[in-house]
């Protein structure tokens, strides 16, 4: 690798039709290393986290520029700022899906940047972090500590802190019985979070995955079970962390009257059928989850640095970057899949 290796998504618009991800989806390819802009730093990734919304962007159904360099859970050193942010310099940092908010429209003005009308992401928008260098707007950084492994950072800049926003939008409230669905990068943080302020929560874990049912059992699940399988008692809450539409259905299915439903993910690959009486009657709510906001992030940060929480990583080297979307798509890796930059 020569100045500044990155990892591309570029090909025609024929890939971005909702194709399935072909064995080799990226390319590695040397480009200088990205000039600082204002108010702009100039990173250093040590790691980059592999996120299943990266599979949405290369197979085309979230739109983003093109060419572009995916990943959005970089955690790396600053080593150049544009004048007056020099503060910043030498210490480690986190960047986040949330790359840039106006900070004039409606929702950002009552505290919902995650759905501006100007929303531009990382990874998506800008260039990520599948690289030895980016750069992201000060006011988009977070500060990491310095005692922690960066692969082990990594997922608290998407899976701990979408997870975290999840968490929150579900109210969940002592002794209530909590359905996961799916148990990857997110579920087997938010089941750690759960544990440790809802110690008389019921948590039931829905995974197809044999390795993953067994993860979740080692960080207290209550029961462990197949989608199709049914738990002793109905839901009161249920997160969906999956990306096909079928657990929805089946999720609302298993929630008790007046049941909420949070879905955590940005798009489905399989549709979504509801039938009205069976589905949603009785009160049963379905919220989505939409980006995160800064705050969310670094509230996760202060959680993950007070109480601990336990990251479960699969690391991989930067040229293994299609390895590790294959992987993260067959449901292969346990936790989260990190790419090891630096």
């Amino acid at each position: 690798m020569n100045e500044n290796a990155e990892i591309f998504v570029e090909g025609a618009p024929r890939r971005y039709q909702g194709l399935p991800i072909k064995e080799n989806p990226v390319d590695i390819v040397d480009i200088p290393i990205p000039t600082v802009k204002r108010s702009q730093v100039l990173i250093e990734v040590e790691a980059c986290g592999v996120c299943y919304t990266d599979i949405d962007i290369i197979e085309g159904r979230v739109k983003c520029k093109l060419p572009v360099i995916p990943g959005h859970q970089i955690v790396g050193k600053v080593i150049e700022s544009d004048k007056g942010i020099e503060h910043i310099m030498g210490k480690r940092v986190g960047v986040a899906w949330i790359g840039q908010t106006c900070g004039s429209c409606e929702y950002c003005k009552r505290g919902l940047e995650n759905l501006c009308t100007s929303f531009k992401a990382t990874g998506c928008d800008f260039d990520g972090g599948y690289a030895e260098y980016t750069t992201a707007f000060i006011d988009y950084v977070y500060e990491l500590p310095k005692s922690v492994e960066p692969e082990k950072l990594a997922p608290l800049l998407c899976a701990g802190s979408v997870g975290y926003r999840a968490y929150r939008l579900a109210e969940i409230f002592d002794g209530a019985r909590v359905g996961l669905f799916g148990f990857g990068s997110s579920a087997h943080i938010i089941i750690q979070v759960i544990r440790r302020l809802h110690p008389s929560t019921e948590i039931y874990v829905f995974s197809r995955g044999a390795e993953h049912r067994e993860l979740a059992k080692r960080l207290g699940a209550d029961w462990v079970g197949q989608p199709s399988e049914n738990p002793q008692k109905r839901l009161h809450i249920a997160i969906d962390f999956t990306p096909v539409g079928e657990t929805v259905t089946r999720a609302l299915e298993l929630l008790d009257r007046g049941g909420r439903l949070i879905i955590n993910t940005i798009r489905k690959q399989t549709p979504i059928l509801l039938d009205y009486a069976k589905h949603l009657w009785e009160e049963r709510e379905v919220k989505s989850v939409a980006n995160v906001t800064r705050e969310d992030v670094k509230e996760f940060i202060k959680y993950y640095a007070r109480y601990g929480i336990e990251t479960h990583i699969h690391i991989y080297k930067l040229e293994e970057v299609n390895k590790a979307l294959r992987d993260l798509k067959a449901a292969r890796t346990r936790g989260t899949p990190v790419l090891k930059i630096k």
